[in-house]
């Protein structure tokens, strides 16, 4: 009996142990100084994968403009490459793969094609493999100018700003949430990003001396305690050019503030072990996430892409035009506002160009969340209230007493836009010869298509009078029934 018990405490101290160490995994955060000189550039980086790779890191972590930097716009925009089948996106590629490491490359010079005169500032996230798994495009751009003292920094003179916050990056060392430098000024971003389930904040940056001197250590350890992450920001450092410094100082944070990793004034890396099992006390000790006041403070507004950029290769479908005047974003389409018919704080309701039934219409949240699990709490509350509202709109302008309402959540369920969204049917007795057999008329349904045999798309103008109809039918429509007030667009 003695021996089994001391067995049976070897086998859960084994466990615990095991599980600590799965728990634990070392990274390398790298800083160096990047010229006009894209060949020199490349070396400093491989050189520095291939030391830190000795280390038995699982990701190695590089600076924003990692691939060159230039004193002039011509320079900038003349070297950029596109990301997918670029040479130095491609060189990035191989020295993951002949190193076994994950690499975050931080604010490359993306080529813009359709627009040679524009770059996108792109942070990519390469696997071992050598697959980029995702892009983030920067959103927030540096812009300043003080003439009396000859001062222009200024990107947006060269930079389009992304469209999308991307959802956190499965990686060896956690969820990985991805922002470029001056991003980290954003703190709703880092927010947003933790509450899609980062465990790591990333920041590849290309500081300038004089605000990293006041503010780079103080507003990383912010990110790092008000969002109870990791926080991983690699840096340029010293003199590009005699136009430009940078700080140097890259560093990585603990969800508790504490710097673990200081590069300091020299080009390098430093090694810092990540330990997820204090990510997850850490917020277990001090529920911040849960005491959160979602009604009050929104995230809404924030759009979120979850696949990885992928260029339109020969024979892929030609997005509908853009319609002329104000709309909204529904999944990769937009939907002109007058052809919504009400709206709240989180969702909106619009008629459809193509109906299965007359009446039949879509509810989807502001956000383009894809799937229902990819819905805050807040939002799929305030997203089902409006299901609830509308079905009773459509069932008293149709004169029915019944709906059926489909969400087809994911493309085996048939989900053809990705952006979560509701059909709500009007019903009437005998509609279909059986019952069941409109959800096989949904599964033919797709509104976007240019043609459908028996279903030809409606034309703006007559969308547009029913949802003038719609908002009309909603001020009379009695709401005391639990249902909110009004907001209509």
């Amino acid at each position: 009996m003695k021996t089994f018990l001391l067995l049976k405490q070897c086998k859960h101290q084994l466990i615990r142990h095991f599980s600590e160490a799965m728990s634990k995994q070392r990274i390398a955060v790298c800083q160096m100084t990047s010229v006009a000189d894209k060949a020199a550039n490349l070396e400093c980086v491989s050189q520095l994968i291939s030391n830190a790779a000795k280390e038995d890191v699982k990701m190695v972590f590089f600076p924003e403009a990692c691939d060159y930097i230039c004193d002039n716009n011509q320079d900038t925009l003349k070297f950029a490459e596109p990301i997918v089948g670029g040479s130095t996106v491609d060189s990035y590629r191989q020295l993951a793969v002949k190193h076994n490491v994950w690499l975050s490359m931080g604010g490359l010079h993306e080529q813009i094609k359709e627009d040679p005169n524009r770059i996108f500032n792109t942070h990519i996230i390469i696997n071992n493999t050598g697959d980029i798994v995702q892009q983030y495009r920067k959103r927030l751009h540096f812009d300043k100018q003080i003439p009396e003292r000859n001062v222009r920094l200024k990107e947006i003179d060269l930079c389009s700003p992304g469209r999308h916050i991307v959802a956190p990056v499965d990686s060896p060392v956690g969820k990985i949430g991805m922002a470029i430098c001056y991003d980290m000024r954003c703190p709703e971003l880092s927010t947003a990003l933790t509450v899609l389930r980062a465990q790591l904040l990333t920041f590849p940056s290309a500081f300038t001396q004089a605000t990293s001197k006041a503010h780079w250590h103080n507003i990383l350890r912010a990110r790092a305690i008000e969002n109870q992450c990791y926080v991983i920001a690699a840096a340029q450092v010293g003199t590009h050019n005699t136009k430009r410094r940078s700080y140097g100082h890259a560093l990585c944070v603990d969800p508790w503030g504490r710097v673990l990793a200081d590069c300091g004034e020299e080009t390098g890396y430093r090694v810092a072990e990540l330990d997820l099992a204090q990510l997850d006390d850490v917020r277990r000790n001090m529920p911040v996430f849960s005491h959160r006041r979602n009604a009050v403070h929104s995230l809404y507004a924030l759009s979120l892409r979850t696949e990885s950029l992928e260029p339109a290769g020969a024979g892929a479908p030609v997005p509908p035009p853009k319609p002329p005047g104000p709309s909204r974003q529904f999944g990769h389409l937009q939907i002109p506002d007058t052809c919504v018919f009400y709206t709240s704080d989180l969702t909106y309701a619009f008629v459809n160009i193509r109906c299965v039934t007359p009446g039949h219409v879509l509810v989807a949240p502001w956000r383009c969340a894809e799937r229902n699990e990819d819905l805050t709490d807040e939002e799929a509350r305030d997203f089902y209230a409006t299901i609830r509202l509308v079905q009773k709109l459509m069932e008293k302008v149709h004169n029915t007493e019944s709906c059926t309402m489909t969400i087809q959540d994911g493309p085996d369920a048939g989900q053809t836009v990705k952006h979560i969204h509701c059909h709500i049917m009007p019903r009437k007795k005998g509609d279909f010869i059986q019952n069941d057999l409109i959800y096989l008329e949904l599964t033919k349904h797709d509104q976007f298509q240019s043609s459908h045999p028996a279903k030809p798309p409606r034309s703006f103008q007559e969308m547009e009078a029913e949802a003038a109809s719609l908002r009309e039918s909603l001020l009379t429509l009695d709401t005391n029934s639990g249902f909110r007030n009004l907001n209509l667009p």
